[in-house]
């Protein structure tokens, strides 16, 4: 009786074993699907907003081509890899896009494309994917509300550095009710894309290869 007992347990741990085995690899697969999937709606918002704030007709290179990768934590904090996107005109800077996140949101990274024209001016700013709350902190999204065209034609000195700040904390840029935390995180952040910007112009329309020892790996 013994024998056969122990052959029993063997055989239910081996099934056991197998439909663990099993389990792993079906949820990895749909985990490796799923990732790719938001990745690539990721790349198809930024692709649509990306022309909601640099108009192709403005610049003639290939602007998914002729952009760098940078880090500098003392204006995109957390180790984050900014994306630096070029639009040219005959080879003259017209306008980098920045895609970058503002890490102080409500629930976590808020990822921003900054747009600022070769003059420092802000061209426009649109949030391609965030975690906030939907009916308060959601009104970040230009789908939602006007409120991120609030920045267009801003700059460093548009408003004074005072006014770069939500109206709660003295600033110029409308909170949401029951939400202010959002907009807050979303203000500094573009305020230090802009600062970025301020020091680093010659970098970020400089050729690829001359931005390669500031280029995230």
């Amino acid at each position: 009786m013994d024998k056969p007992g122990k052959h029993q347990i063997l055989r239910s741990a081996a099934s056991l074993g197998l439909v663990a085995i099993i389990g792993t690899t079906l949820l990895t697969g749909v985990d490796h699907i799923t990732a790719d999937r938001i990745a690539a709606q990721e790349r198809r918002v930024i692709l649509e907003q990306l022309g909601q704030i640099i108009p192709p007709q403005r610049y003639d290179n290939e602007l998914q081509d002729d952009r760098i990768s940078l880090r500098d934590e003392r204006y995109f904090p957390n180790g984050q890899a900014v994306t630096a996107y070029r639009a040219r005109q005959q080879g003259q800077p017209v306008a980098v896009i920045l895609k970058f996140a503002a890490v102080n949101g409500y629930n976590g990274n808020i990822q921003l494309l900054a747009g600022i024209e070769a003059d420092g001016r802000l061209a426009g700013v649109r949030v391609v994917s965030h975690k906030e709350t939907p009916g308060l902190g959601d009104a970040i999204e230009s789908e939602k509300s006007d409120w991120v065209l609030g920045f267009d034609g801003r700059t460093l000195n548009d408003p004074a550095p005072t006014g770069w700040a939500v109206r709660r904390d003295g600033g110029e840029f409308d909170q949401f009710t029951g939400a202010t935390i959002t907009p807050r995180a979303v203000v500094e952040a573009v305020h230090s894309a802009l600062e970025y910007y301020e020091q680093n112009r010659e970098l970020l329309f400089s050729p690829a290869e001359e931005s390669a020892g500031n280029a995230a790996p």
